[in-house]
């Protein structure tokens, strides 16, 4: 179901995400980079993901003059065991207490080639990234997000994940799968103050956008600032009410 509001159009107050806390993951470059911008802009002290500590540093350089001060969590999806997880919910709860957002942003693309092809290691590497990752954070981190008065999760879905599509294998089944995930928690959800819907950003400058289809010019793209209304409206209060829905970020 589509968001009730033009999402291009609509206008976040300066003052929107004052003092909420919101874990950003893929927070290095691309969408996850200028999302993490605006929400600091618009107040929230962002905790910045991603699997290049050196890349964050330099972004909590970046982003520490323009509104709260963020902080960093390094932490290779693929590679992080049940302890790393443990670990970096217990560094929130000490600093923060609570978390009131949680944007999955980070993913990967795997192949593009038929089924019959597909490697089964970087399938499994695939799902583990783009599903059981953000299945095992969220699940460590949901007594952090119930201490908030209104927390929002935000699981990122494709345009080819809820329609199949050749040759978009492990992708595409990762992104069912997510979509499916939002619905289970948020009816689950329900009657709590946590909300939980999916944004599919769409067609937007980004590496991975440029590795699926090399052969596209990127300027006839939107850019990832462009976008950033979207995750904000999600994300920060207006949206409160709104769980189980599949929101189209270029609407």
């Amino acid at each position: 179901m589509s968001s009730p509001i033009s999402l291009r159009a609509y206008k976040p107050r300066k003052d929107l995400l004052e003092g909420r806390v919101i874990l950003v993951t893929g927070a290095n470059r691309g969408i996850g980079r200028a999302v993490a911008r605006d929400l600091t802009v618009h107040g929230a002290t962002v905790i910045l993901h991603g699997r290049d500590a050196a890349a964050l540093d330099a972004l909590y350089q970046e982003l520490s003059p323009l509104g709260p001060e963020p902080a960093v969590a390094p932490l290779d999806l693929a590679t992080a065991q049940g302890d790393s997880y443990q670990h970096l919910t217990e560094r929130i709860a000490a600093r923060y207490r609570k978390l009131d957002g949680l944007l999955h942003n980070a993913g990967i693309l795997g192949d593009r080639s038929p089924i019959e092809h597909y490697d089964v290691g970087l399938w499994q590497t695939v799902m583990h990234v783009n599903l059981n990752a953000p299945f095992i954070l969220t699940r460590c981190l949901i007594p952090l997000l119930q201490r908030a008065s209104d927390a929002s999760v935000v699981f990122t879905t494709s345009g080819v994940g809820n329609r199949g599509r050749a040759y978009w294998g492990a992708y595409s089944c990762s992104k069912f799968a997510t979509e499916g995930l939002t619905q289970v928690m948020a009816d689950e959800m329900e009657n709590t103050n946590i909300r939980v819907n999916a944004i599919n950003p769409g067609a937007t400058r980004t590496a991975m956008r440029s590795a699926a289809f090399p052969a596209e010019d990127p300027q006839t793209l939107t850019r990832p600032e462009e976008l950033t209304r979207a995750y904000l409206w999600l994300l920060g209060p207006d949206s409160r009410g709104i769980t189980g829905r599949r929101v189209d970020a270029q609407a």
